[in-house]
């Protein structure tokens, strides 16, 4: 069936509930997820999901079910199906460059007499921001950490969202943007269990305990039901705006202003800036993206950058490059047999779901944990854009995730066939052939790699690379070459 074709009958079958335009009025009006309101197709499917878990026929029965004894726990569960869990660590590599290099340095100064921060990383779904954020402070302040009170607290709808959290383990999808040395530094391999069958990565204790977590909606902030105390250094709310209709979007963003410290900062997601928080905030460009500060704010010149005190940091000599001309692919080498490298012969047959909505779709149900679920959808399709090599790559990723090393290494090669050019599939491929102590192929794909990262401007975001600029990438690829080296010393 086509997504078409299936998005059809999930809508048919929203319009014969006659319980269905109830139900959704109040999931809004709970929730608050405006997002839903033209989306009749996608709510009625996790609601039916939701329905057939709970053994209810209709929207009728599933109402009075959520308005009993037993609907505090149903609408736990019913918020967390209907938010979408979209994270990985370090997502918008620009913000995360400004909060290294601006944001985080000129707070350190600022409350240096205090030795205070507080941080809320508002809508943080499984964990993987306020993490990072701990992983940052961690960085920035070193040795200096232990005189700092440091608070990072995470708050969400999805209680599931939650303990996620909490467990702070997470598979190689929430990764991804991580080369080897950053893994090693900041998690410890886990063994398989359920859910992770191929192990998974457990966020080193260092790190853990700087950060809490808390359920909270953010319609709290307006109605006063909120149990958020104090004001805050550094406010992260990115991409749940856009659950939100435009008035409560407003208040929203007004309330948090309110609740910044004098100089603090407010991050949103990329796509939700709108001039009317001018209003009650003041807007600072920054490189690649826009923040957010009290009115009264004073402008002042940007910091000095802080060096991450890492006492066992060792420098990596950057060795002048030859600008690159034309990338030489990895040597030929023997296929596994059963999975030869997937070469189109002929060009894709017309497809009614564009490539980039099929990815949209693929990275919505990776992100938000169902890696399976994303990889049965993407075969049921994928021969029919069999000349695309964003999809090739996120077929690659996938397997590195559901722990099919051959497979993920198919698809990167293919990737590659397809785009000589494409940076990210040179390193994950690198990295990848590392892992199996192929050193040779590893140093080629990973030169490839940094090759092309630097005959472009560093600050280009790099295709798929989730917002890696291209000396972000170079950096991480010089690194895994060292390691190479060593290893091989």
């Amino acid at each position: 069936m086509t997504d078409s074709a299936e998005r059809a009958r999930r809508a048919a079958g929203a319009m014969a509930d006659p319980g269905f335009p109830a139900l959704k009025e109040r999931v809004i009006a709970r929730t608050g997820h405006n997002y839903y309101e033209d989306k009749d197709d996608l709510l009625y499917d996790r609601l039916r999901k939701r329905m057939r878990i709970c053994g209810v026929g209709d929207c009728t029965a599933y109402r009075v079910l959520l308005e009993g004894a037993a609907g505090r726990d149903e609408w736990a569960a019913l918020e967390a199906e209907i938010t979408i869990g979209e994270t990985f660590f370090f997502r918008y590599a620009e913000q995360f460059a400004a909060l290294r290099r601006t944001i985080l340095p000129e707070l350190i100064a600022a409350r240096g007499e205090l030795r205070r921060l507080r941080i809320w990383s508002a809508g943080c779904s499984t964990g993987a921001e306020p993490y990072s954020l701990a992983i940052l402070v961690h960085d920035l302040l070193g040795e200096a950490l232990a005189d700092w009170s440091v608070t990072i607290l995470g708050t969400d709808l999805s209680a599931a969202a939650l303990a996620t959290a909490r467990a702070a383990e997470f598979g190689p999808w929430a990764l991804r943007t991580l080369d080897t040395e950053e893994r090693a530094r900041w998690f410890r391999r886990t063994p398989a269990r359920p859910g992770l069958p191929h192990g998974g990565y457990a966020l080193r204790p260092a790190f853990r305990r700087m950060v809490r977590f808390e359920r909270q909606n953010l319609l709290g902030l307006i109605d006063g039901s909120d149990r958020i105390q104090g004001s805050f250094d550094l406010i992260l709310c990115r991409n749940v705006l856009i659950y939100f209709s435009p008035d409560h979007v407003n208040r929203i963003v007004r309330a948090l202003g309110e609740r910044l410290d004098a100089r603090g900062w407010l991050l949103i997601g990329h796509a939700e800036p709108n001039p009317t928080f001018s209003q009650w905030l003041q807007p600072v460009a920054l490189p690649g993206t826009v923040a957010y500060r009290p009115i009264d704010t004073p402008t002042t010149e940007q910091p000095p950058v802080l060096v991450p005190a890492r006492p066992d940091a060792v420098p990596i000599p950057l060795t002048p490059l030859p600008a690159f001309v034309a990338v030489e692919p990895a040597a030929p080498m023997p296929e596994p047999i059963g999975i030869p490298i997937p070469l189109p012969a002929e060009p894709a047959t017309e497809h009614p779901l564009s490539p980039g909505d099929l990815l949209a779709e693929i990275r919505v149900l990776a992100d938000s944990g169902e890696t399976a679920r994303a990889w049965r959808r993407l075969h049921e399709e994928i021969e029919s854009y069999a000349t695309d090599p964003a999809l090739r790559y996120y077929e690659g990723l996938l397997a590195l995730d559901l722990g099919r090393e051959r497979e993920a290494e198919r698809a990167l090669r293919g990737a590659l066939f397809l785009d000589r050019g494409f940076v990210m599939a040179h390193f994950q491929l690198g990295l990848l052939l590392a892992r199996a102590g192929r050193r040779g192929e590893a140093a080629r794909a990973l030169d490839n790699a940094l090759r092309l990262a630097q005959g472009l401007s560093p600050e280009t975001i790099l295709p798929e690379g989730d917002g890696v600029s291209a000396a972000r990438l170079a950096e991480s690829a010089r690194r895994a070459l060292a390691g190479i080296t060593v290893s091989e010393a």
